[in-house]
């Protein structure tokens, strides 16, 4: 299988990176980059083809990953247009809906949207994908097994929900550095030097998502075993709901979700 990257920034490296580690081979990988360094940086780490512009050899590719911002998808779609014909293109970009992107492509429809989230960096991620009507299952298990190379994966049925996957996933992560951040700056409060109290918020943040992993049972039912009536536990989960901690979260992400949704509207506009 070959694959073109266009965009080299940094989830286009993990993805790279992912491949290469899995035993793809670097040849049958090219990126297409403005940026002059970024290429160098890229033909070195990795071994891979750079192109500085849209060249009709760079589109001989199985698969095509489209690594640029929503912003400049529209502008970065409209040379590459001319060079489809059964290559399976791939979005990451957050918010772009397919029929917009199908547009902008001349009409290509074998495409698929998904949101990988930033984990990715070190092979943590989860992605959410889903595929036009169009796409078989040749061209899904490809498009998956490019974005395996950085995490699991988790087929969509409905696009609509994709917004909700970047809202769940997708900006997920920061919820959890806000989280360590704020487990953090209570440890200093309580004495703590900022060492301690990191190592105190990161370690206990991975174990319990480790054993909330390992567990075959729901995360309320884990919370609830260490919250003894009446303990240290307990009050603090009680002042937390008093604080609004979990509706506040379950509202920032329906927050996010809809932004998604706003996002794509404005920047699907011709």
């Amino acid at each position: 299988m070959k694959i073109t990257f266009l965009g080299g920034g940094n989830m286009a490296n993990a993805l790279i990176g992912g491949l290469v580690s899995k035993g793809f081979a670097a040849g049958d990988i090219a990126v297409v980059e403005l940026n002059a360094e970024n290429r160098a940086k890229l033909a070195a780490d990795y071994g891979v083809r750079t192109y500085a512009a849209a060249e009709a050899a760079a589109w001989a590719a199985d698969v095509i990953v489209l690594a640029v911002k929503p912003q400049q998808m529209k502008e970065a779609c409209a040379p590459i247009a001319a060079y489809l014909d059964k290559q399976i293109v791939v979005s990451i970009a957050a918010g772009l809906r397919l029929d917009d992107m199908s547009r902008w492509l001349g009409g290509h429809r074998l495409l698929v949207r998904t949101m990988p989230n930033t984990p990715a960096l070190i092979g943590a991620g989860v992605t959410g994908l889903h595929a036009l009507p169009e796409v078989d299952a040749s061209g899904r298990a490809n498009a998956e097994r490019v974005l395996q190379a950085v995490g699991s994966t988790v087929w969509i049925d409905q696009e609509a929900q994709m917004d909700a996957v970047t809202a769940v996933s997708g900006s997920g992560p920061a919820y959890v550095f806000l989280f360590i951040e704020a487990l953090q700056q209570a440890g200093e409060e309580l004495g703590f030097t900022p060492e301690q109290a990191r190592q105190l918020a990161i370690e206990t943040t991975l174990g319990a998502a480790r054993l909330a992993a390992n567990s075959p049972e729901p995360a309320s039912v884990l919370r609830e075993r260490v919250t003894s009536k009446g303990g240290t536990t307990f009050a603090a989960l009680e002042k937390m709901d008093e604080c609004g901690v979990k509706a506040g979260i379950v509202a920032g992400v329906k927050a996010a979700d809809a932004r998604g949704r706003e996002l794509g509207e404005q920047l699907g506009k011709d």
